[in-house]
């Protein structure tokens, strides 16, 4: 049987990241307060900082059509490439404000976003850091999207038929 492993990082606080990592971080904390869930009340916050030092921020924007809603991963990496289109996305910060109340925790990218992210990657040619904590407490940094995704679909397999 196959076995898929990877590393990543599990730091006690913010405090152990580097000052461009904490303050994406601490941006995507901020951004959850702008989130827009009526529904789940599950609040998520991203920033994405890009190669020429700018910041991205996206929220998840909930719609009481389901699928029409967006996730804070995909809002801020759509606005990131749309506003800076030849620059290189460095990182992604994720963070959360979650119902009950327990906010030091990470919250992990859905599938789609995973998707998203590892199709940026592809875009990149370089892998994307994964920056996920909530709003205190445990900071999981994760050197790729393609370590959560580890069979990801991509352009390559549109191109073997």
């Amino acid at each position: 049987m196959a076995v898929f492993t990877f590393e990543y990082q599990k730091l006690k606080s913010d405090k152990e990241l580097t000052p461009s990592f904490h303050h994406i971080l601490t941006e995507a904390r901020i951004a959850t307060e702008n989130a827009y869930a009526p529904y789940s009340n599950f609040r998520v916050g991203s920033a994405v900082l890009l190669a020429n030092g700018e910041i991205v921020i996206g929220v998840n924007i909930e719609n009481a059509s389901y699928p029409v809603g967006i996730c804070a991963e995909r809002s801020a990496l759509s606005s990131a490439i749309s506003q800076y289109p030849d620059e290189k996305i460095v990182a992604i910060a994720i963070s959360i404000l979650a119902p009950s109340g327990e906010n030091n925790t990470p919250a992990f990218p859905c599938g789609m976003c995973r998707q998203f992210i590892s199709e940026c990657e592809d875009r990149n040619e370089e892998k994307i850091t994964l920056i996920l904590a909530g709003q205190t407490g445990e900071v999981w940094l994760i050197n790729s999207s393609k370590d959560l995704l580890p069979f990801s679909f991509g352009g390559s397999d549109l191109k073997q038929s």
